[in-house]
């Protein structure tokens, strides 16, 4: 049985992860502002939303904007708030909830009712 990963978890994966991904994107060639970095970052969230559970979504969008913001769309670390950088982080949580609210695959679930806690269906 595998379990989503509790809020804290997801943090810490997501911010490890969003920092692992900024040497691959400099490799490619996109520490800059388009719409490749922003969807690796929407990926990453997917991937780390699929795996948590569903209140750790706006942990994980934080945390992959922290790094887009910082360092793909200012490279410096800085961090800017403006009207475009508040939907990049709309975007990039729920991006992470989506995933999240999915029911568990066949075989994660409770041994007796087959369902794990975040199923949408009673």
């Amino acid at each position: 049985m595998t379990a989503r990963l509790a809020p804290s978890a997801a943090l810490a994966v997501s911010l490890t992860a969003s920092a692992a991904l900024l040497p691959a994107l400099a490799v490619l060639g996109e520490l800059r502002p388009t719409w490749v970095a922003l969807a690796a970052y929407a990926a990453l969230c997917a991937a780390v939303g699929r795996r948590s559970r569903p209140p750790a979504a706006p942990l994980i969008g934080l945390a992959a904007w922290l790094f887009h913001n910082g360092f793909v769309e200012n490279h410096h670390g800085t961090l800017t708030a403006s009207a475009p950088e508040a939907l990049h982080l709309l975007l990039l949580a729920a991006t992470a909830l989506a995933p999240a609210l999915l029911p568990g695959r066949p075989g994660t679930g409770s041994p007796r009712t087959g369902r794990t806690p975040y199923d949408l269906a009673a």
